[in-house]
């Protein structure tokens, strides 16, 4: 079996095409079972990997399959841009794609290689159980630094942390045990955390952390997040409409550049660039 796949760059910083963060897409995951898509995504091992399948429910483009090296995700922002500029590059829609995801269908639409999401869904809200100063000191920071964290939830569950400075931001040591203990989604979940701080008019400044396969890491540029931050702007009662650009990465060497509007209706919407960078084929026997 030979298996198309491409490689891609995004929430590129200008066109920066070693920006952004990466992606692989395979252009048709028919045949493949969950083993063997996780098995690549680990072969892989970037922050993601999409499989394109036929779609299931009506008015979808495509069925999306998202896998990380450790584990499936029902949603994420980057691999969304991305997969859509290959369905549209592959001839099977233009600029406007409706993807079917685990956790919903979700529309794309481009200007160019600037492709735009819309949540799946209205934000699901809740308070988290420990503290915002044990929160602070799960991440290596004092007491005090971390204002009103709540679990959000656009489409992927994620613990969003708002840190006083983007100094902080930038000086964060997560510590994995505590991770484990209050950044885990519930029921035995993923770890996800999401920090920010204001760093300028209209702009922030962020970082995510995960565990996959059992190692701290962190994400160049999370969609997902950039999402749930919309949200989390609408449970703190932020004014509409809303607009802010978003730098992450620069702590890993990738910059990355997302744009989140949240309308006046508090539709969340998250934007960026998508650069290819080249395809090839898997030989599987």
């Amino acid at each position: 079996m030979d298996l198309a796949y491409r490689i891609l760059n995004v929430f590129t910083v200008d066109g920066g095409r070693f920006s952004g963060n990466p992606l692989c897409v395979f252009e048709d995951g028919r045949g493949l079972d969950d083993a063997t898509m996780q098995a690549l995504a680990q072969q892989l091992n970037l922050s993601e990997t999409t499989f394109i399948l036929p779609p299931v429910s009506p008015g979808a483009t495509a069925r999306v399959r998202i896998f990380t090296p450790g584990f499936e995700m029902p949603f994420a922002g980057h691999p969304t841009l991305g997969t859509a500029q290959v369905i549209r590059a592959l001839g099977a829609a233009g600029d406007q794609v409706a993807l079917e995801m685990k956790a919903g269908l979700v529309e794309v639409m481009a200007r160019g290689d600037r492709w735009t999401l819309r949540t799946v869904r209205a934000p699901e809200v809740r308070a988290p159980e420990a503290s915002p100063d044990l929160l602070a000191s799960m991440v290596g920071l004092p007491a005090g630094s971390v204002r009103q964290p709540l679990w959000i939830d656009t489409g992927s569950e994620q613990l969003v942390l708002p840190v006083a400075t983007p100094e902080q931001v930038r000086t964060v040591r997560p510590d994995r045990g505590q991770l484990e203990l209050h950044g885990r989604q519930p029921g035995g979940g993923e770890v996800m955390v999401y920090l920010w701080a204001a760093s300028g008019p209209g702009r922030v400044l962020a970082r995510f952390f995960s565990i996959e396969n059992g190692a701290l890491v962190e994400d160049p540029a999370t969609g997902s997040a950039c999402a749930n931050l919309g949200g989390w702007h609408l449970a703190a009662g932020s004014a509409r409409p809303l607009s802010l650009t978003v730098d992450q990465g620069e702590a890993v060497g990738r910059p990355s550049r997302l744009e989140l509007t949240v309308d006046r209706s508090g539709g969340i919407f998250v934007s960026g660039q998508v650069v290819e960078l080249g395809r090839g084929i898997f030989r599987l026997s």
